[in-house]
């Protein structure tokens, strides 16, 4: 498929409902598709939804066991023959960040391996006016939902940058469950020319008292970070501003971190329960900091930096504190040692992969019920500087 540049185009120029629209018809004129749909991950990464559809209409497709969900996890094209025609399913991904899978529908005998690259061009353009549209339209953000968010959860999930990210030096996943009543955990991070600054929080309190604490001191800390402070002044700015709000009735624990992309030096902060773990080689340990007070706890607390390096290989996972305390009906908390276990069993995993693999099991772990708080994992896999 050639001239992807006026598909590219055509999608600046349509309304933001119009995207599949506009492929669609890109697509039956140069690659006689017989019809075109967009699928996006819904938030808790079990299935993939039709964009468009009607409440109660087409039954979504499970991300395991699917060929949409091939393709989704793959991050490669799947192609499923049929007795006239062909269904390409095309992951729609972007800088990493995976977002679903668009499927065409192709007369049987078309040769689909010339259209690949083209084709390639046209999911990355869409991923990306996707979260362009997402300013103007509900489209989009109702299709990644299998059912209502509480209020506490949409606000968590409004306040995240994405779900993974992807740069030369590094690559970066994360999840959070329950998916859909989500309140207290969070995590936030930022890429600029040679620094990767990554925050794993975690607010206490249940429900919307949880999110809007949350909410509180992650605006805190991204206004602290933008105006250029240092790691340390930026957890000593948020402390102030979940102090005044909340007088020490309420309070943030919170791990702030900042890689440089070109050495893999790393300045931390540790204020409160989010933990991390690193993965060598064959080797697990726990990164342990000198414990810091949570943000909002008393006025004008002081923060001091901590610092250690990652060597391209590495993988770290943050966890909070509902992922290594939860117990076992035994009374075995996750983090003794199942974590460390489920962990070396990651090793060939891509990142993506690592935090529901995670959180699989410790529900196992858990005893196959429902967890006793919200749980969050980060994994972040070190590549080391770009050649």
């Amino acid at each position: 498929m050639h001239e992807t540049t006026d598909v590219e185009q055509a999608l600046r120029r349509a309304a933001p409902h119009q995207l599949v629209s506009v492929v669609e018809g890109a697509l039956r004129e140069r690659c006689d598709a017989l019809r075109v749909e967009l699928r996006l991950a819904d938030y808790g990464l079990r299935t993939l939804q039709l964009v468009g559809r009607a409440p109660g209409a087409d039954p979504a497709v499970p991300i395991h066991d699917s060929p949409q969900g091939r393709a989704f996890g793959a991050q490669e094209p799947y192609v499923v023959e049929g007795p006239s025609s062909v269904l390409l399913h095309l992951p729609v991904t972007v800088r990493g960040d995976r977002l679903g899978v668009l499927t065409a529908e192709l007369p049987r005998g078309t040769d689909i391996r010339p259209l690949f690259p083209g084709l390639a061009q046209v999911c990355d353009a869409l991923g990306h006016e996707i979260l362009v549209a997402e300013r103007d339209t509900d489209l989009y953000v109702l299709a990644r939902r299998a059912t209502r968010l509480t209020l506490a959860a949409e606000m968590q999930w409004q306040l995240l940058p994405g779900r993974s990210c992807a740069r030369p030096e590094f690559a970066l996943a994360a999840h959070l469950e329950p998916a859909y009543a989500i309140f207290g955990d969070n995590y936030d991070w930022s890429v600029s020319d040679g620094r990767l600054t990554l925050t794993v929080t975690n607010g206490m309190g249940e429900g919307i008292e949880a999110a809007l604490l949350t909410n509180l001191a992650i605006n805190a800390l991204r206004n602290a970070r933008r105006a250029g402070l240092s790691l340390a002044d930026q957890a000593a700015l948020a402390d102030q501003a979940v102090y005044a709000q909340y007088r020490g009735d309420a309070f943030v624990s919170v791990l702030l971190l900042d890689f440089d992309l070109t050495t893999g030096e790393v300045e931390a902060v540790d204020a409160g329960s989010p933990r991390l773990w690193r993965l060598r080689g064959h080797s697990v340990e726990s990164i342990g900091f000198d414990a810091q007070l949570p943000l909002g706890m008393f006025e004008d607390t002081g923060y001091v930096p901590e610092r250690f390096t990652v060597e391209p290989g590495d993988r770290l996972l943050f966890g909070s504190d509902g992922v290594y305390a939860a117990v076992s009906p035994a009374g075995e908390s996750y983090g003794d040692r199942a974590l460390a276990r489920a962990l070396k069993g990651t090793r060939l995993l891509p990142p993506t992969h690592v935090p529901q693999t995670m959180l699989r099991e410790l529900t196992t772990h858990h005893g196959g019920g429902a967890l006793d708080d919200d749980a969050l994992v980060v994994c972040l896999d070190w590549h080391g500087a770009a050649s």
